[in-house]
């Protein structure tokens, strides 16, 4: 299992994955940053793409920060950055 680094955008306009910026995933979420909405849309993301259950999917560090680093039990870091960018 790998870490992946992601920067998130709150309060965008739809909730996307946009890319990369600076080796991380960039995520937009439409979800404001307040009470760990944003968060919460990030995972639901992350979950939903990568084609594994919501509960699979935590963010190790940055929980309060917009550059966090995410892990999803059962993907490497590689696979997990493929299933968000294709």
């Amino acid at each position: 299992m790998g870490d992946l680094a992601i920067r998130v955008q709150p309060r965008a306009k739809r909730t996307e994955v946009a890319g990369e910026r600076g080796g991380a995933v960039l995520i937009r979420v439409s979800a404001p940053p307040v009470d760990g909405k944003a968060n919460e849309a990030v995972c639901r993301l992350i979950a939903e793409r990568a084609g594994v259950a919501r509960s699979a999917v935590r963010i190790v560090r940055g929980e309060g920060a917009r550059d966090k680093l995410v892990r999803v039990d059962g993907l490497s870091a590689d696979r997990l950055r493929s299933a968000l960018l294709n």
